[in-house]
């Protein structure tokens, strides 16, 4: 049997949507956009969404918003895609790393603050998996501090934790339409807000920070732009909003299918005592991004090769980003810095979970994983 990776969950409700754009006289971001915004913020409780190109995107425009550059400081988790630290890294400020839980994965609340200086501006946690973060602890650091708070959520549309929902107690979160996120354009991301400067600042931003965009500038009468600050190129197109908005109203439908898939997967691998799992915590609703397994450290690689092997795709996430090249290079960053993160990510591997995974590939991936993961 062949289970691929991953699947999208596009339908042709989807798909008609992007005829519709099609067919309209604007491709680029006009009304599909501006409904898709609509209907995300109302979704996770925040006041305003802005649809962007990426993720990476929504980052940086929020590092610059609160004007983060050259001697500043962000601290961030070690455990997540190259992309969190890279945003701080194009500002100009240095990514200050914080290991993480041994539980769960997620930034450790209670190292954060050893890690703060005088140069410190901002803490950007990571939701990882779809497990969010002590958002009320590190909200009481960022308070203290006077710090920013900027939440990477590119797992987390769902996710709520002691009652609080993803953007709540942050001040910008940040979110990926990537191809394998629960819902996706292939590419895109997006923030969501409560402060209405901010967001007024994020519509220029996204496009160079001109003071009209293209749809007013062509369809209603021409009116002359300027260009206010220095933005960037990084738009949400009406085609990509087109295939997300119908994906908001089934996103609840598609977290029921996983949480399922997460139970069964759950029961197959219980009884394998040389796999671990990332803990779920009780008061907290998982968005159920990626499922993972802990294995040994020593033959991770090996596991992985015969897992493929069997017909079953994996992926590593994340490998820990202090030891890729660049950041050990510019830091001097070495293995033992910080262990948690390295030994998730020398020893996690991400197996097959979406929505459209039938029972029988369940019980496959299972049954191949237990065969082949044996110590």
């Amino acid at each position: 049997m062949k289970v691929e990776f991953y699947r999208h969950n596009l339908t042709d409700q989807d798909k008609r949507e992007v005829d519709a754009v099609i067919d309209s006289l604007f491709l680029t971001t006009g009304e599909w956009t501006k409904k898709f915004e609509e209907k995300l913020a109302l979704y996770v409780g925040s006041k305003y969404a802005v649809g962007l190109a990426s993720c990476t995107n929504a980052l940086e425009l929020a590092l610059k918003y609160f004007c983060i550059g050259q001697g500043d400081e962000v601290i961030t988790t070690p455990m997540s895609f190259v992309a969190t630290a890279n945003a701080i890294e194009y500002t100009g400020a240095k990514p200050v790393f914080v290991d993480v839980e041994k539980s769960t994965g997620n930034i450790d609340a209670d190292l954060i603050e050893r890690s703060i200086t005088k140069n410190t501006k901002a803490i950007l946690p990571v939701h990882l998996y779809g497990q969010i973060c002590d958002m009320r602890k590190i909200r009481a650091i960022a308070d203290k501090y006077n710090l920013k708070i900027i939440e990477d959520a590119a797992h987390c549309i769902e996710g709520t934790r002691d009652g609080v929902k993803v953007g709540e107690l942050g001040d910008i979160a940040c979110y990926s339409f990537y191809a394998t996120k629960n819902i996706t354009s292939g590419e895109g991301g997006a923030t969501t807000c409560n402060d209405q400067n901010i967001y007024e600042w994020m519509l220029k931003a996204r496009q160079h920070g001109l003071s009209t965009n293209a749809v007013n500038r062509y369809v209603k009468k021409y009116e002359h732009y300027d260009m206010e600050f220095l933005g960037m190129k990084c738009n949400m197109s009406n085609i990509q909003a087109a295939l997300l908005i119908n994906q908001v109203d089934r996103i609840d439908g598609l977290l029921t299918a996983k949480e399922s898939a997460a139970e069964k997967f759950n029961e197959g691998f219980k009884n394998n005592s040389h796999i671990g799992l990332p803990s779920v915590l009780k008061n907290s609703k998982h968005a159920r991004h990626v499922y993972t397994i802990w294995v040994s450290p020593d033959k991770r690689d090996e596991y992985m090769d015969k897992i493929y092997e069997s017909g079953v795709g994996v992926a590593v996430n994340f490998r820990p980003i202090h030891l890729m090249k660049y950041y050990k290079e510019k830091y001097g960053y070495k293995p033992g810095d910080f262990p948690v993160s390295e030994k998730i990510g020398s020893s996690t591997i991400s197996i097959p979970f979406y929505p459209k995974l039938k029972d029988e590939e369940i019980s496959y991936v299972i049954n191949s994983i237990n065969k082949i993961v044996t110590g």
